[in-house]
């Protein structure tokens, strides 16, 4: 065994069946997987964080490589939009919830795999009962304060996890164990000690995600659940591995125990830790908020006011409401916009959701336009409630 390999996380189970046999054999004639380590796919039990765009084909792959117990946390139920990269899910699922969707896909891949939905949002209170029932986390959350969550419940528990991230065109995969018995162990916090500012790191719904880009990061972190569980290969604790797929490049960056971590001894709120928006931008919502409703009486009622879209070109391309001017959001914020926007009437800004026109409404306020308001939900919320003939993206 090398200095970077670990031994097995799982222990064999007794027997494969004669099924189990036929169903596996192209592992078992792989000298390093073998019987054995067939018995401990069979013996594992694997959490997935998410039935989503990395859960999907994590869940199918591991499924289809027998582990034996799958847990699946998911409170969201599957929309149209999921369908171009959450390949577990088909049209017939839309509306349905997304573990209830995966478990049907998994009982048609096999059978034999046991699957315990959690289909409540996952938090500082259910975390660690819902993490101690299983030998391996396997993250592929869309948010930071969920892998706070995932990492610091990990650590509390003495579990390892697989990370992945996926963004446009770059993924990302590492696996991270506080306790690994090699002695280099470390965690999530020891890469990103503290969260980004919020509103820096655009979303996969801002910003968007090549749908295969998911198989590529997913099938990655599979792979490095299988490695951890039969106690093979040389696993990504303490290297990074970063995915470019428009140059098709693969680059590794080594990650070390920072001594400046603090310790780990409590769950915390991770919404106000990561600070899902800024302090600015919430104080600026308030009071400062539009419903669709409004927004649609002040043009009905022949209003002289400036409706301004603070999304990204390619967004306006897509949908937008008849009479807003387009100026993104950082134009603003860097201050260059702001001599092209009215003084003489009322502003209003908006956005795909509402997160990033707020952002926009806190610079505005700061810059002298007081009056200015933001259309709470923005382009999907006016396109749901005031004209459903707007396409959603």
């Amino acid at each position: 065994m090398s200095d970077t390999a670990l031994p097995p996380l799982v222990e064999p189970a007794a027997e494969l069946t004669k099924e189990e046999v036929a169903r596996y054999s192209r592992h078992l004639i792989i000298p390093d997987v073998g019987v054995v380590g067939q018995k401990r796919l069979k013996n594992a039990k694997v959490l997935v964080i998410g039935a989503g765009g990395l859960g999907s084909p994590a869940l199918l792959y591991l499924a289809a490589a027998g582990v034996g117990t799958l847990g699946i946390v998911d409170f969201d139920v599957v929309d149209e939009s999921n369908l171009q990269r959450q390949v577990i899910h088909g049209i017939s699922d839309v509306g349905k919830l997304k573990a209830a969707s995966a478990q049907e896909s998994i009982a048609e891949i096999n059978p034999l795999v046991k699957v315990y939905l959690h289909t409540e949002r996952l938090e500082s209170a259910n975390a660690l009962e819902i993490f101690g029932q299983y030998d391996l986390i396997v993250d592929g959350t869309d948010n930071f304060a969920t892998r706070y969550l995932v990492n610091d419940a990990a650590v509390l528990l003495g579990k390892p996890y697989v990370w992945g991230s996926i963004f446009r065109f770059e993924g990302q995969v590492s696996v991270f164990w506080e306790d690994a018995p090699n002695g280099k162990g470390l965690n999530y916090r020891d890469l990103y000690p503290e969260p980004p500012p919020p509103g820096m790191v655009p979303s996969c719904a801002e910003g968007g995600v090549l749908g295969v880009l998911c198989a590529s990061i997913g099938s990655i972190m599979v792979t490095e659940a299988i490695k951890l569980i039969t106690g093979i290969g040389e696993p990504l604790l303490g290297r990074l591995i970063s995915y470019d797929a428009l140059e098709m490049k693969y680059r590794e960056v080594k990650i070390r125990k920072d001594p400046e971590t603090p310790k780990i001894t409590e769950l915390i709120d991770y919404e106000a830790f990561c600070g899902v928006v800024s302090d600015e931008a919430a104080e600026a919502a308030s009071g400062s908020t539009i419903t669709p409703a409004e927004l649609k009486a002040k043009f009905d009622n022949g209003e002289n006011f400036a409706l301004i879209d603070v999304r990204e070109p390619h967004e306006y391309e897509i949908v937008n409401i008849k009479g807003a001017t387009l100026i993104p959001k950082d134009r603003i914020l860097s201050g260059e916009a702001l001599a092209e926007l009215p003084q003489d009437k009322p502003i209003v800004l908006h956005c795909k959701s509402g997160a990033r026109s707020a952002e926009a409404l806190a610079a505005l306020h700061a810059a002298g336009f007081k009056d200015a308001t933001h259309l709470g939900g923005g382009v999907l919320a006016w396109a749901r409630q005031i004209d459903p003939s707007l396409p959603t993206y």
